[in-house]
């Protein structure tokens, strides 16, 4: 056995204890306040969120691109540490999607329309699949100290944001509350918007965050379990194909249950891995050249090898020649999915979906008999792993399990935009938390650009926290302006409002000549507009600056 795997495998060893509780099923002893676990004894572990980005929709040269940079991801994991990667599909309650989405009332003229808006956003909410996906990173690590374990994360921390930056993703630490919060929306489905935990308040009663987070009830089956009123079940990845595509992870996880789907990764050191594959080579020939021998001694000097020993001997020279030249790096990896569901035979019923799903692309995934209990706590991002059902992997054939599909856009009390074409969620945007707020709204004649604008501006109105200044030539606003309670001030040769360019006052140009200033300014306003048509422009701006 190759000896990093059984140094592993020797630390995670424990002994067994019979639960007595339903606590003592969550594997977890010891919570610090800036979310590192510590699992077992000398064991730790931190979570990290990532961001999805839009593979899917991406073109082949973009593909190929983001491929090999969450390759190099793959390539940075530390060889003494378990890396597990985590998808997360979770139902989002009404009522959370309502107090997100939905315009406050402000007990003015403008509730009549905040009213009939609230009811459009709803009508839209409805045709969703309300199924949010997050997606998770957790590095465990044996330590013999707190102070070593933070030490370590930071180092872990800052290298896995600058692969994660240069992929387009942001990576974020969680703490401890939001890790618990993880778990207790997995173990008491329905009770989401109820979760409020203070870790500190809890320490400060003495009572475990166990207590807290732990489903009211459990049972467990030989092949399933249950959680509360909540059937379970954990399957994994048996049987891995010669060659499938980059979008399996994508349709393993394409259910409306709440699901998690974990990759526990194990690297192993490039000379340790090299070594054992030479020995595994030198097997494959001693044992091509004994049944060469065995041929030649029955006077079959003609005899071809057979298939299966050609294929192996090609095979094993060519995981060589990748970690010797391509600088690909062995892993072992274990693929763990557990789903829910509200009944047993629904539960059934969404098992052969997902094996089916599997099925297609040349895999095998099976149901794990008697060790339900591991498996959740191997598919839960705690870091712990309980089953040992490794594949050999090298990083390219690890990195097709893409867990990147499409980006989401969902900001609290953000402006609803429309549906995402790939996952069917609502797109809710608020400008102010993107990278860049500006826009523009382009497109032929009658297709609705005017219609948007109109669109966002009343969003904007009734949120009631900004500020929107339109140039309108065409007068094309006016009735929304009225309706929303603004007030309209013409400008044109014959109307008593005028702007004057050439205005000047003592504060100009802080403290600069005013004069010389305002020159440049009318030149350039000048030259900017010669020739220039304005045809339609909408300006939007919260708090301080309009376009």
């Amino acid at each position: 056995m190759i000896r990093t795997l059984k140094t592993m495998q020797r630390q995670e060893r424990e002994k067994f204890r019979i639960p007595r509780s339903v606590q003592d099923l969550i594997p977890i002893q010891m919570v610090y306040t800036d979310g590192i676990f510590q699992i077992a004894p000398g064991k730790f572990s931190k979570t990290y969120k990532f961001d999805d980005v839009n593979y899917a929709v991406a073109s082949r040269a973009d593909k190929e691109s983001m491929f090999l940079k969450y390759s190099e991801i793959l390539n940075s994991f530390d060889s003494g540490a378990t890396t597990k990667i985590t998808i997360n599909n979770r139902r989002m309650d009404r009522r959370e999607i309502a107090k997100d989405i939905l315009l406050p009332y402000r007990e003015d003229e403008l509730d009549e329309y905040r009213k009939e808006y609230n009811q459009i956003l709803l009508s839209k909410a409805v045709g969703t699949t309300a199924i949010v996906q997050d997606k998770y990173l957790t590095v465990s690590v044996f330590k013999n100290s707190i102070e070593d374990v933070r030490s370590y994360f930071a180092r872990v921390g800052a290298e896995l944001q600058i692969h994660f930056n240069k992929l387009g993703s942001k990576l974020m630490e969680l703490d401890a509350s939001e890790r618990l919060q993880i778990l207790f929306n997995f173990y008491r489905i329905g009770e989401e918007f109820l979760f409020s935990f203070d870790l500190e308040d809890y320490a400060r009663k003495g009572h475990s965050f166990k207590d807290y987070i732990s489903p009211d009830s459990v049972e467990v089956f030989d092949d399933y379990f249950k959680l509360g009123d909540k059937f379970g079940r954990v399957i994994f990845l048996k049987d891995y194909a010669a060659y499938i595509k980059d979008d399996m992870i994508t349709e393993l996880t394409d259910i409306s249950r709440n699901l998690m789907l974990s990759i526990d990764v194990i690297p192993i050191p490039t000379d340790e891995a090299v070594r054992e594959v030479e020995n595994r080579m030198l097997g494959v020939e001693t044992n091509a050249a004994n049944w060469q021998r065995r041929q030649n001694a029955n006077n079959n000097f003609t005899a071809v090898l057979p298939y299966d020993m050609e294929l192996q001997r090609k095979e094993t020279k060519e995981f060589l020649e990748d970690l010797t030249t391509r600088d690909q790096r062995m892993m072992f990896a274990v693929l763990t999915v557990v789903h829910m569901a509200d009944s047993k035979k629904q539960l059934d019923e969404d098992t052969e979906a997902i094996k089916t799903t599997a099925r297609k692309k040349l895999c095998q995934l099976s149901v794990l008999k008697w060790q339900q209990m591991d498996g959740l706590n191997t598919a839960l991002p705690v870091g712990a792993r309980k089953i040992d059902a490794f594949r050999t992997l090298t990083t390219e054939s690890l990195a097709v399990l893409m867990p990147f599909r499409v980006q989401e856009i969902s900001h609290k009390h953000g402006i609803y935009y429309g549906q995402n074409a790939i996952s069917k969620n609502m797109i809710v945007a608020d400008r102010k938390q993107l990278m860049n707020g500006n826009s523009f709204i382009v497109g032929v004649s009658g297709s609705g650009k005017s219609f948007a604008g109109k669109n966002e501006i009343v969003n904007l109105m009734l949120a009631g926290d900004a500020d929107v200044i339109l140039v309108d030539p065409e007068r094309e606003y006016s009735s929304l302006v009225r309706a929303m309670g603004g007030e309209v001030v013409h400008i044109s040769s014959t109307s008593a409002n005028h702007i004057n360019a050439m205005d000047l006052n003592r504060e100009y140009g802080d403290g600069a000549n005013p004069v010389i200033l305002k020159s440049e300014f009318v030149l350039s306003l000048r030259h900017q507009f010669e020739g220039f048509h304005i045809c339609d422009i909408t300006g939007i701006r919260r708090k301080k600056w309009y376009f």
